[in-house]
């Protein structure tokens, strides 16, 4: 079933055959508390007759959204406790976040903002509080990176995004522009001239990260969408979440890796997924995951190895946490373990 229009009620769910209308009640309590948005491209995207449908699984709401446990936070990465205006997120000395808005095109079930965005969110910045967070950028000289987030800074129209980069290419300081986006997988018809040309409008080196999760959403039209970009002179890394159903699977995080790279889309993270309310059903133990990324050495091109991290809840900022594969055995000597899962001694005795 092609879908026309975006789906975003517990009824749009049923009418394109992606819930059960028993369900209905149930999905609907959960809409009350978090968005739902499926673009028409992801919507086409979903096997029906698959139960278990990674895509599905990202962008279709489930009644256990509704389960929450003790040690979920609704700001599980701690940005409020680093906002000194709205909009900014000052966790690190050389970057921000700027979030000039809270809608997304379409909304992850796993969203660690999910308390955050869409239509009960946060919203827009005004116009003072925008006039406000980039008088905060000209006031800190040590910002040398924008990371432009929210939301999903492209659901902005080229105008809006135009202004508000130009207004960033003022500051002299500020070198690199970045935004954080789904847009080119779950709308890539938005990337098209105007926009790419806002993107640029600042003047500084530009950065797109594209948050994908499993290896089907780098569809032909996303990946001509990402090639549109990259032409232009844009730099496309990658945002992954490990997610329980949708890549914690070794060839399924191998081939995600490997699009990404035949994409010309540099692997960058592989978040760990965070604390956000209701979404324990996502959640592997971190012992999985470095099992997960280990199983990528020797498997795929040094090309496709993403860094796994954790965002250390309470707004610590991000740790690496993929296994070591060296361990001090004391004397200067260390055991080195293979792709294989075998130990050598370094340096090798005798």
């Amino acid at each position: 079933m092609t879908a026309h229009r975006p789906i975003r009620t517990a009824g749009d769910l049923a009418e394109a055959g992606l819930i059960d209308a028993s369900a209905e009640e149930a999905i609907s309590r959960v809409a009350s508390r978090y968005a739902i948005a499926i673009s028409p491209a992801v919507a086409d995207l979903i096997d029906r007759a698959d139960p278990h449908d990674p895509i599905a699984r990202q962008f279709v709401p489930d009644a256990a959204e509704l389960t929450l446990t003790p040690e979920e936070r609704a700001d599980p990465i701690g940005d409020g406790a680093h906002s000194p205006v709205p909009g900014i997120v000052h966790r690190y000395p050389d970057r921000v976040l700027l979030k000039a808005v809270h809608v997304c095109p379409v909304y992850c079930r796993f969203c660690f903002r999910r308390e955050m965005v869409g239509p009960q969110g946060l919203g827009t910045l005004t116009p003072a509080e925008l006039d406000a967070a980039i008088a905060y950028l000209a006031a800190h000289p040590e910002i040398w990176e924008v990371i432009l987030t929210g939301g999903d800074p492209l659901v902005l129209s080229p105008r809006r995004l135009q202004e508000i980069l130009e207004r960033l290419g003022a500051i002299e300081h500020v070198k690199v522009v970045r935004f954080h986006t789904r847009v080119p997988v779950v709308e890539p018809h938005r990337i098209d001239a105007d926009l790419i040309a806002a993107l640029k409008s600042s003047g500084k080196a530009t950065y797109v990260a594209l948050h994908a999760n499993h290896p089907r959403e780098l569809t032909g039209e996303a990946r001509g969408a990402a090639a549109r970009l990259i032409d232009a002179g844009i730099v496309i890394i990658s945002q992954s979440v490990l997610l329980k159903g949708v890549n914690d699977d070794p060839e399924v995080l191998a081939e995600l890796m490997r699009a990404f790279v035949e994409t010309r889309i540099k692997p960058y993270y592989l978040h760990h997924p965070d604390l956000a309310p209701g979404t324990g059903h996502f959640r592997l133990s971190i012992e999985e995951g470095q099992a997960l990324v280990a199983s990528l050495r020797g498997r795929v091109s040094g090309l496709c190895q993403p860094t796994y991290i954790l965002d250390i809840p309470g707004g610590y900022g991000k740790a690496v946490i993929s296994a070591s594969s060296i361990e001090a055995e004391g004397g200067g000597c260390y055991t080195v373990t293979d792709f294989r899962g075998n130990a050598h001694t370094y340096p090798p005795q005798g």
